[in-house]
């Protein structure tokens, strides 16, 4: 009867272990699959934004042209050229000997 109570714990024992095991895995899989979507969602974000970073950097080179600085100067400062009468030409001493 002893022996048959130590192999009936053992078993139990045994049984127990497996079930543990087998809800330890399940758990860890499910953790993998959301760790991976959660990868998957932080990929996609990535792409979009490396989209969104190159259209800024054409539209900063698109408003940084010569041409558009000039025109928003004139536009939005009311920059104008001064007249010849007006302008005022330095020489630096050092260039001019």
């Amino acid at each position: 009867m002893k022996k048959a109570a130590i192999e009936l714990a053992g078993v139990l024992a045994l049984a127990a272990a497996v079930v543990a095991s087998g809800i330890w895995i399940v758990d860890v899989e499910h953790r993998s699959r959301q760790l991976f979507v959660a990868a998957e969602e932080q990929a996609r974000e990535l792409d979009r934004l490396q989209v969104e970073w190159s259209q800024l950097q054409i539209e900063q080179s698109t408003h940084a042209t010569p041409s558009n600085i000039e025109t928003l100067a004139r536009q939005r400062l009311r920059l104008t050229e001064p007249d010849a009468a007006a302008l005022v030409v330095v020489f630096d001493e050092v260039e001019a000997q």
